[in-house]
């Protein structure tokens, strides 16, 4: 019960400040990659920051963080399908050019959070090179 209480309060809080930073997005498939990928950013900054030792390590909220980016990762090839733009998009055209490399980059960061252990900040400190590995290759690639 207490872990349900906890992703659900993390999820909430992720969610709620992405909407404020997105609140100008006109395009509504946009703001909704938007705020998923604002959702797997701030659960890497809390798994980040346990692991780092910027953040007390706790064990639950770090599961908690990991099943965010487990679950919006899962989701990013639907969201992204469609080819829509907004001024506020920070989407590179190659997505849909390189779509199939996308969808394999998308895969990889859903593959490390489910193999992410968050058993102990030492586990955690491991899985986090697989995790930040996955997020800059798509970033690298496909963010402005």
């Amino acid at each position: 019960m207490r872990r349900l209480f906890t992703v659900s309060v993390l999820t909430l809080a992720i969610f709620a400040s992405g909407a404020n930073a997105h609140e100008d997005v006109k395009n509504e498939t946009v703001k909704a990659r938007m705020m998923a990928m604002s959702a797997i950013g701030g659960a890497m900054k809390t798994v980040g920051g346990m692991a780092q030792g910027k953040v007390a390590f706790d064990a639950e909220a770090a599961a908690a963080a990991v099943a965010v980016m487990e679950a919006q990762s899962a989701k990013v090839p639907a969201l992204f399908e469609a080819q829509e733009g907004d001024p506020k998009s920070e989407a590179k055209p190659e997505i849909w050019t390189n779509w199939d490399d996308f969808v394999a980059k998308s895969n990889a960061l859903n593959a490390a959070a489910k193999a992410a252990d968050t058993s102990s900040v030492e586990a955690l400190g491991a899985s986090l090179g697989a995790l930040g590995g996955a997020c800059k290759a798509c970033h690298t690639a496909y963010r402005l």
